[in-house]
């Protein structure tokens, strides 16, 4: 794997909780020496959402972000975003723009006599 080619890390359940301790050293691997890099966490197969998938993830995303990378999520349901949501933990996920990046041929529109901000 070079070091712009993201891990992907497929995640299946029910996820048990003696299997969290594997996959943040899974995370904590990837990302050594690698700062800003990304771990793709394949969700499909994690089945109907609940607290031990979101405490999964939130870990890994700790994880991530102490080793200096972040968590992207793939294949998430809509309603595992949901929870997510609902609980105040957000995360990228493919195929969406990441923060403070404009998508590509959208310009701001300015209203005259708006104030310069």
């Amino acid at each position: 794997m070079d070091a712009k080619t993201p891990l992907v890390l497929v995640l299946t359940g029910p996820v048990r909780p003696d299997e969290v301790a594997g996959w943040c050293a899974a995370v904590r691997e990837a990302l050594a020496g690698r700062a800003g890099g990304v771990v793709v966490c394949d969700v499909g197969g994690l089945g109907p959402p609940g607290l031990a998938a979101v405490d999964l993830l939130a870990r890994l995303e700790l994880t991530a972000r102490r080793a200096g990378g972040r968590i992207r999520l793939r294949d998430a349901s809509p309603a595992l975003l949901a929870l997510l949501d609902l609980l105040g933990l957000r995360f990228q996920t493919e195929g969406q723009i990441e923060e403070r990046e404009p998508p590509l041929g959208v310009e701001e529109a300015v209203e005259t006599g708006d104030p310069a901000g």
